[in-house]
């Protein structure tokens, strides 16, 4: 790798240089990953450019460990006559209002959709309500609270006669009857997960695979970097792989600061995830992103970022784990906090978002200006990333100059009709967006 020495003169010099220099050497790594290794690459203190599915020229800046921004969003709420900003041709409506915090969306089988009533604060509802559509007119007509007494739930899944529900330290299932509308039984745990730490990391997620033989189950960082110690983050930063009955547990990707959006590409057997990057080394470092998740691989945190961009906060440490670093697929921006994932598999939007992904954008904190704050779109082929990640759902934020956002978008789900929902969980809305 070139050695430069950046100045703001010669940044687009630099950049351009970067890339040609760096096209090869990434194209090496994708062909020897392919073969099943991993290709060494070192680490520049300088601007560097990463090769990216969707951004062959994606320009990492020199970390600043001294970077210490914080903008932190006041939200104000929605006005009567406010929404959500979709493309010309869509509608964005309420489909459910004055919900505690809605934080993530389930479809069921029979259409009922569940949602993840959560915070990270004791203010917390810890609740799962039920909302049901019988008249299939877009507003629900029953709406009840299903679980309570929950200890911050965030993933749920329905699998043959269970009702599961990850809660912040626990994996638990009840006996299940499609269209109860409240659950009575007592809680079977399966395994227990671990909680606590930096900022908690406390969304637990869930998914089975397409056979319904395995559920994958994602657990975010006890830190920021490890600075607790790794001892702390046993079990964590990874997505986990157990048996329906919790048995066989194993770690199915690992390096991964805090994955909470996942799906199945369509067309395929791979399993995409969105993470939330590190903090605290610059206004564009890290990139959030989504990746699809290669079985046994290892993703950088805490010692590397974006492939085998070491730390400077970890230098020197786990040189093996950073060699085997896997570059992810789709760059995000930079403390975006991208948490929801949901595949477009409907036929009511046009044809351009047909298996393209929606991503959930929370919002940032730990930078000079806001990021994220909205929903967006990246294009799909083929079951691979065919586009750069594209504005869908603006308009989250009211006065940034005062620091003010009307509500923050998190779990996003298509319905059977293909209207998509989004969940607002600052603003205590789900939304419903449909194509005109």
């Amino acid at each position: 790798m070139i050695q430069l020495k950046q100045t703001r003169r010669s940044a687009p010099l630099l950049a351009f240089l970067a890339a040609s220099a760096l096209w090869g050497c990434n194209s090496a790594q994708e062909s020897a990953q392919q073969e099943g290794q991993t290709a060494s690459t070192t680490f520049s203190p300088d601007a560097d450019t990463v090769r990216t599915a969707t951004d062959p020229s994606l320009v990492l800046p020199a970390p600043d460990t001294t970077h210490r921004a914080a903008k932190r969003s006041q939200t104000i709420g929605w006005p009567a006559d406010k929404a959500p900003v979709a493309p010309t041709g869509f509608k964005v409506e309420r489909f459910a209002t004055d919900l505690k915090h809605p934080r993530r969306i389930y479809i069921a089988p029979n259409k009922d959709v569940f949602v993840a009533e959560t915070d990270d604060k004791e203010k917390s509802a810890n609740q799962i309500t039920l909302l049901r559509d019988s008249d299939n007119d877009g507003k629900p007509d029953t709406r009840e609270v299903f679980l309570s007494g929950l200890n911050q739930p965030y993933g749920i899944l329905v699998l043959g006669d269970y009702f599961y529900v990850a809660e912040v330290d626990k994996l638990v299932r009840y006996p299940y009857k499609a269209g109860q509308t409240k659950m009575d039984a007592k809680a079977e745990q399966l395994i227990s997960l671990p909680a606590g730490g930096y900022n908690h990391h406390w969304t637990r997620n869930i998914i089975a695979n397409p056979a319904g033989t395995k559920i994958y189950v994602s657990v975010g960082s006890a830190s920021n970097v490890g600075e607790y110690g790794m001892d702390k983050e046993v079990r964590r930063a990874n997505i986990l792989e157990i048996n329906p009955d919790g048995t066989g547990e194993r770690v199915y990707a690992s390096g991964l600061r805090n994955p909470v959006g996942m799906d199945w590409a369509p067309g395929s057997n791979v399993l995409w995830t969105a993470v939330n990057e590190r903090d605290e080394i610059g206004d564009e470092l890290v990139p959030d992103y989504m990746t699809g998740v290669k079985e046994g691989a290892f993703y950088g945190w805490p010692y590397s970022y974006y492939g085998q961009h070491v730390d400077p906060r970890r230098q020197g440490e786990r040189p093996e784990l950073v060699q085997k670093a896997i570059v992810p697929d789709v760059p995000l921006g930079a403390h975006t906090a991208s948490l929801g994932l949901a595949f477009y598999q409907g036929s009511a939007f046009p044809a351009k978002y047909k298996n393209g992904a929606f991503i959930g954008q929370h919002g940032s904190w730990n930078r000079s200006n806001f990021a994220g704050y909205k929903v967006v779109f990246v294009p799909f082929q083929n079951g691979q990333p065919s586009g750069k990640p594209e504005d869908f759902l603006t308009g989250f934020i009211a006065d940034a100059s005062k620091n003010e956002v009307y509500g923050r978008p998190v779990g996003i789900e298509v319905m059977p009709d293909g209207s998509m929902l989004v969940a607002d969980d600052e603003g205590g809305i789900i939304w419903r967006v449909t194509a005109n």
